[in-house]
């Protein structure tokens, strides 16, 4: 029976140590931070960089939006230019259609005596 003592004694012996370790740990950790500036800065700048990655995005679709319609209205600026020198070219013909001289035929007038 002095044995079995012992014995339920090493072991309390052996949890009270544990007790009082996990006791100090506990107060080592002090008392806790309602707001840890940390925390709250870490959090907006996670929330930060999400909007930034948003709007990095949008800024990216953008710029392809515009590229697209540069080289829409590029295309279309060339087909007016074009337009333009076919109409050149008509007026040009026309201009010169009108210019030249027209062929007349001059009818002699004959003098016929008639007596």
């Amino acid at each position: 029976m002095i044995l079995e003592k012992v014995g339920v004694g090493n072991i309390i012996y052996d949890l009270r140590k544990k007790i009082q370790q996990a006791e100090a740990d506990l107060a080592q950790l002090g008392e806790p931070v309602s707001d840890i500036p940390e925390l709250v800065e870490t959090a907006n700048l996670i929330r930060s960089n999400e909007y930034l990655q948003k709007a990095n995005l949008k800024q990216t679709e953008l710029l392809e939006i515009y590229q697209k319609y540069s080289d829409a209205l590029e295309e279309l600026l060339s087909i007016v230019f074009e337009i333009q020198n076919d109409l050149k070219e008509i007026v040009k013909e026309q201009s010169s259609l009108i210019l030249k001289p027209k062929k007349t035929t001059t009818k002699r007038k004959t003098k016929s005596t008639k007596k």
